[in-house]
């Protein structure tokens, strides 16, 4: 058994796979994941298991640099807004936000892996852009990259994430 840390073997090996830039999505119960997708299918009945602690354990394994969701989200699920803020603050990401209809038909098909939550939750679905270390990569013999300085101090500082919209 591993301690604190995922136990479940299929999340565990599609962790373990992510590069920089890969997606995970991780989705309410009534997502249309495509047929094709690497699904990874968690929910057991209505409520479990719930998308907001799936969040919340996926940020303890791996580095995320922006997370992908739909712009109806602050309007229509105002509460899921804060319940997603707290999670990712100090995480170094960022939040870009996009119609509900262009997350469905342009980021579930580019996810790496499509995880389904028993979360009743509207606009549920979160695209977790997977990203690495930012003071991991570089020592002290070499100048780092801005945008790693960038989240290394968002993280540092416990920053809420900014919210940016596609369009």
């Amino acid at each position: 058994m591993r301690p604190g840390k995922i136990l479940h073997p299929q999340v565990a090996s599609a962790l373990a796979s992510l590069g920089h830039g890969d997606i995970i999505l991780v989705t309410d119960a009534g997502a249309p994941i495509p047929e094709h997708a690497n699904r990874i299918d968690l929910a057991f009945c209505a409520g479990s298991v719930d998308l907001l602690e799936i969040l919340r354990v996926l940020l303890q394994e791996i580095f995320v640099e922006n997370v992908i969701f739909a712009e109806e989200v602050p309007e229509n699920n105002p509460r899921l807004l804060e319940c997603v803020t707290q999670i990712f603050t100090g995480s170094g990401a960022d939040f870009t936000l996009i119609p509900h209809q262009e997350l469905v038909s342009s980021v579930y098909g580019k996810a790496k892996v499509i995880i389904r939550s028993g979360s009743l939750m509207p606009w549920g679905n979160f695209g977790l852009v997977a990203s690495t270390d930012p003071d991991a990569w570089f020592d002290e013999s070499m100048k780092k990259i801005p945008e790693y300085i960038e989240r290394s101090n968002r993280i540092k500082n416990k920053a809420v994430p900014a919210i940016n919209k596609s369009h």
